[in-house]
């Protein structure tokens, strides 16, 4: 009754090969190629980003110190006043 969704079109003088995906590993090579992976891209990359970012903390909470020491009034100021 019909063709499969998988036969739908015929491709000539094209081979192509598949594998179940019942067969196939789900996380071939996971613990041991993986996680050193991730390891090597991180060691290469934070001492790219991580300077940026620990200097744009060190300015934000310096200019929030700033901003609340102007905040506050100056007693000798208001000395004279009654």
């Amino acid at each position: 009754m019909g063709r499969h969704f998988g036969d739908l079109a015929r491709i000539r003088h094209i081979i192509t090969y598949s594998i179940s995906p019942f067969e196939q590993q789900a996380f071939p090579n996971y613990f041991s190629k993986g996680i050193p992976n991730v390891w090597r891209r991180f060691t290469g990359s934070v001492f790219k980003i991580a300077p940026p970012i620990i200097l744009m903390c060190l300015i934000y909470t310096w200019g929030s110190q700033v901003h609340e020491q102007s905040k506050r009034k100056v007693a000798a100021d208001y000395e004279n006043d009654k």
